[in-house]
């Protein structure tokens, strides 16, 4: 069954990014739309699917994580600007019946994705 799920970790702190902002959208010739926003849970993970098969259709997608948000929220100070803002990670989903695990590993100064499993 198709679906798309997500998962965040916080590396400065060695911990899920509970209360994280995330949205997702879907890109329709060049244009984000957005089909959901919400916040992490104490694991790090959307409390339902972000896609799921009914909602699913092949394109290109893109998840927004607000990342100094939630560091500053947790006390981090954090220069102006912030060297990691909101972090899009853009990707494609070609096969409906597929799942897509998008997770992120995140800190105030690095990030780093892969298609999870």
């Amino acid at each position: 069954m198709g679906q798309l799920t997500t998962h965040v970790l916080d590396t400065m702190n060695g911990c899920p990014a509970a209360g994280m902002l995330v949205a997702l959208y879907r890109v329709d010739a060049g244009q984000p739309v957005l089909l959901k926003q919400l916040a992490l849970n104490h694991d790090g993970r959307a409390d339902s699917l972000l896609l799921d098969e009914s909602n699913f259709k092949t394109g290109t997608y893109r998840l927004l994580f607000e990342v100094a948000a939630y560091f500053r929220g947790r006390g981090v100070a954090l220069p102006e600007p912030p060297f990691v803002d909101a972090v899009p990670i853009d990707f494609g989903m070609s096969h409906p019946l597929q799942h897509y695990h998008v997770p992120l590993l995140a800190s105030p100064w690095a990030y780093s994705t892969y298609r999870g499993s």
